[in-house]
């Protein structure tokens, strides 16, 4: 059995590979010279620019560039008037922005389990979750999946709620041939480095619902305005603007905004390689018996962000941590996606305890992230299958 680098042997990379980079070519370095060379560096016309390719891309109607990820699902808990007593049901595997937008609106997380074949919000478990103080539902398309959009979606017609779609992972996938963005009230994408696209940071809540759009561009700059028709006094001149609303600094800058445009145009290609990556590892993984892949429901046409192998555990000799630090070792950049949110000190704080969503504790115990982007070559791929296999095959029970 070849001795893993953990131990003395020879790692399979020379260098490290992380399990996510971004890809940035001459045509995006022109895009923010261009701007920085231009009249505008914030508040300028490449805001539009990307803001009509994301409507584009998804066939919704409108688009609100914003500062990150973060940012877009706190403008959508916002525009939906959550508030004290509101509750929002959402998942625990998550990243914690998902819930923590739902606090900074005076609101109450309330997690629902998981799927435990496809690692998304069980519908089910929504709906066990609802009461009468429910608002909305936070739905995460995890790695990239859709959630069981359609269920959801009747869950929330039956009970009156707004669906937010956490599309922080989903840009470029579809559900039932629809892109993600044109489906729920309110859809927000995360453009960090590691996404399929990346404009540094930023982010965008995609609606087809004018009132919330209104409400996502005053929330996006202090709640200020210069439309005549939004304002509460009478106009005082071309310099004159009313703040009506409590809004925040969210605006993102037009050198993001030219990368983010840029990048929109390579999207297409951006997801044929990360499914093609995808089908790699499908390959492989799938005759390792000591591999859990995750499923994906037909209605999703993914275009994956994050890969995970989940392990079973039962047919190792070590746990997920042994398994994490020796592909570490064999230089494979990897993460773990995600703890449960309530696992946190601050939400235990606030009253949340283990136990809530058993299938979500059981997948965390369970799971590593590997490496996935664009510009991974062949040989890259084929590093990490034998880097897996390796360790895997080390620790075979």
């Amino acid at each position: 059995m070849e001795e893993l680098a953990l131990y003395g042997g020879t790692p399979v990379f020379e260098q490290r590979i992380g399990y996510g980079h971004q890809y940035i070519d001459e045509a995006d370095i022109q895009s923010v010279v261009d701007v920085l060379k231009s009249d505008f560096l914030t508040c300028g016309p490449k805001i539009k620019e990307a803001e009509e390719k994301l409507c584009d891309i998804t066939g919704a109607k409108y688009a609100v560039l914003i500062s990150n990820g973060t940012a877009a699902l706190h403008a959508a808990c916002s525009a939906a008037s959550l508030g004290e007593g509101d509750e929002v049901i959402t998942t625990p595997i998550t990243f914690a922005a998902s819930s923590n937008s739902v606090l900074y609106c005076g609101a109450t997380p309330v997690f629902a389990d998981i799927d435990y074949a496809t690692y998304n919000i069980d519908p089910k478990s929504i709906e066990e979750k609802i009461t009468d103080k429910t608002k909305a539902i936070v739905a995460v398309d995890f790695t990239g999946q859709a959630v069981a959009l359609r269920e959801i979606q009747a869950i929330c017609k039956k009970h009156n709620l707004i669906l937010i779609e956490d599309g922080a992972h989903s840009i470029g996938t579809k559900y039932d041939g629809i892109p993600v963005g044109n489906i729920a009230d309110m859809t927000t994408f995360s453009f960090h480095p590691v996404k399929t696209v990346t404009s540094g940071e930023g982010g965008a809540i995609i609606t087809n619902d004018e009132e919330l759009y209104k409400k996502l561009i005053l929330f996006r700059a202090h709640g200020i305005t210069r439309e005549p028709q939004l304002m509460i006094n009478e106009n005082q001149g071309g310099w004159y603007y009313e703040e009506i609303s409590l809004g925040y600094n969210y605006r993102v800058t037009d050198i993001q905004a030219a990368l983010l445009s840029s990048q929109l145009d390579k999207l297409e290609g951006f997801v044929k390689r990360r499914k093609e990556i995808v089908e790699r590892y499908n390959q492989a993984f799938s005759q390792v018996p000591e591999i859990v892949l995750q499923e994906e429901i037909p209605e999703s046409d993914t275009a994956r962000h994050l890969y995970i192998i989940q392990l079973c555990l039962e047919k190792l000799t070590t746990d997920r941590k042994g398994i994490y630090d020796a592909l570490v070792a064999e230089n494979v950049g990897c993460n773990v996606h995600y703890i449960p949110v309530y696992y946190f000190p601050y939400y235990q704080s606030l009253g949340y305890k283990k136990g809530l969503c058993p299938n979500a504790e059981k997948l965390y115990d369970r799971i590593i992230s590997i490496p996935l982007f664009y510009g991974m070559s062949d040989e890259d791929v084929d590093g990490v299958i034998t880097a897996v296999k390796k360790v895997i095959s080390y620790y075979r029970r």
